[in-house]
């Protein structure tokens, strides 16, 4: 090219690349297999098969590729886990896929510190792949951890001792792990490191299920796709930030372990932050971390993880005087509860974030037990403003309510005009009710939504171990007030 030339070249078109596969991979045509550890208990059979079956019949589980391996001591046989499963899963409009569905169920049994059984479970899942034709290193298994953290560690030595796929071909092995992530910081760490020492982070899927929920995935797109928010989402126009769980219902006769675990770490750590609580999970610390944080770079997994993990690490120390517990009346009724237990069964803390958008806005988080309404929300309120003319600050701020269940909603509360002759202002909401506005579409489970998501390795909704070390340093905190009192 001389001197003073141009070269103009085309470039290919632009696109949105936040959930492709690294250049240079290769595709993933092999057959999957997915193991469900823990087959025969509550947690599978209400929660883990009905998403498998709900995905199958709407088609995101092909029938010539996947087969379902359940693995647990029980002894029992295909039929009588499917049996055990199949009220799990009714449909009566489509009796056949329903049928079809059981038939790809096949069940192992054995011991979860044993090779003897995970021998006989890899021999189970090679002979599915060598039926399907699947290259060797090409195929795909998708082990499900339903069980107790207790056994995690020896399951998941069996697993990489026993049943681990090639990847150089495309296959790939992944481990879901349910909640509770450890007990505190420390039993946190040395179950990261037991399962760290086995599986890279790539290969781990940390699961809460409310990370899964409609209104939660909804954070994202609702902070940085709306130009109206984007200038007043900040400390210099909100007063504060509630993120509040309540149940109207105690601990139905799973006192026992509520006792071991309180709402501090059942609800705050577990659900508004990870682990399980009978029905109704939430996540604090994930929420807090969707409503707080910067705009990633882009939507890849690891870039929206960066940013929930600065939020957290701006987390300032709780003191005692921002903590109120409380433990509800009848809870040591419960015969499975000690009669001296001084567990909260109610919590309220304050959060502090220190960084230049948040500082001085108090994030509020209150979770409870046998309350008086069964609810999860999160309530952005405003300031008041200044100069009001009108005196209508006695009707309350404005607010942005997100209801995460029941009954999906979010609604923002503004002053008006009464209608009428007199100049007198009420406050009324814009509301958008997701059963009125999308009658007829169908919300998937948040299970549904992240098994699909572990099938195609998107981590975003999955919390990553320096993600869960900093959670774990919070709740500590929190705990170490709830010890002192």
């Amino acid at each position: 090219m001389g001197s003073g030339e141009w070269h103009v070249e085309k470039r290919s078109t632009l696109r949105n690349d936040s959930f492709v596969k690294e250049s240079g991979s290769a595709p993933e045509t092999g057959c999957l297999s997915i193991v469900v550890l823990g087959a025969s208990g509550d947690l599978a059979k209400k929660k883990t098969f009905p998403a498998l079956f709900n995905l199958y019949r709407q088609g995101f589980l092909n029938p010539d590729e996947v087969h379902i391996f359940g693995y647990a001591r029980t002894k029992l046989s295909d039929e009588e886990l499917r049996d055990r499963i199949r009220g799990y899963l009714v449909d009566q409009k489509n009796a056949d896929a329903l049928s079809k569905f059981l038939q790809l169920i096949k069940y192992v049994s054995g011991p979860y510190d044993s090779e003897e059984g995970f021998q006989r479970l890899d021999r189970a899942i090679s002979e599915h792949e060598i039926s399907k034709n699947s290259s060797e290193g090409s195929s795909r298994r998708l082990f499900y951890l339903a069980l107790p953290p207790s056994v995690y560690p020896s399951v998941c030595k069996m697993i990489k001792t026993c049943c681990m796929n090639k990847s150089d071909l495309g296959g790939w092995t992944r481990i879901v792990v349910e909640k509770p992530f450890g007990k505190d910081l420390d039993s946190a760490e040395q179950l990261s490191s037991q399962i760290g020492e086995l599986f890279d982070e790539s290969q781990i899927y940390r699961i809460d299920h409310y990370l899964g929920k409609e209104l939660v995935q909804n954070m994202l797109v609702l902070r940085f796709a709306n130009r109206f928010f984007l200038p007043l989402w900040n400390r210099d126009n909100i007063e504060n930030v509630q993120i509040v769980f309540r149940e109207d219902f105690g601990t139905e006769g799973r006192g026992g372990y509520f006792d071991e675990y309180g709402i501090i770490r059942d609800i705050i750590q577990n659900h508004l932050l990870q682990a399980s609580i009978p029905d109704i999970i939430f996540i604090y610390l994930q929420v807090l971390c969707l409503v707080a944080m910067e705009k990633p770079i882009s939507l890849k997994p690891e870039h929206i993880r960066d940013e929930k993990v600065k939020v957290l690490q701006s987390v300032v120390p709780i003191t005692d005087e921002e903590v109120v517990l409380g433990q509800y009346e009848g809870y040591r009724d419960d015969p499975t509860v000690p009669d001296d237990s001084n567990t909260p069964t109610f919590a309220t803390t304050i959060l502090r974030i220190h960084n230049e958008r948040w500082e001085g806005v108090p994030f509020i988080l209150k979770a409870g037990k046998a309350l008086n309404s069964r609810k999860a929300e999160i309530r952005i309120q405003f300031k008041d403003v200044p100069g009001d003319i009108f005196r209508c600050q006695k009707q309350g701020r404005n607010e942005f309510v997100i209801r995460l269940q029941p009954s999906e909603a979010m609604y923002m509360k503004l002053t008006v005009k009464q209608p009428g002759l007199e100049m007198q202002t009420v406050q009324s909401e814009l509301d958008l009710s997701y059963g009125q506005r999308y009658q007829g579409v169908s919300i998937p489970e948040a299970y549904e939504r992240l098994i699909l998501d572990t099938i195609k390795g998107d981590q975003q909704h999955f919390v990553r171990r320096d993600e869960l070390k900093v959670e774990s340093c919070c709740v500590g905190d929190l705990y170490a007030v709830a010890a002192q009192d």
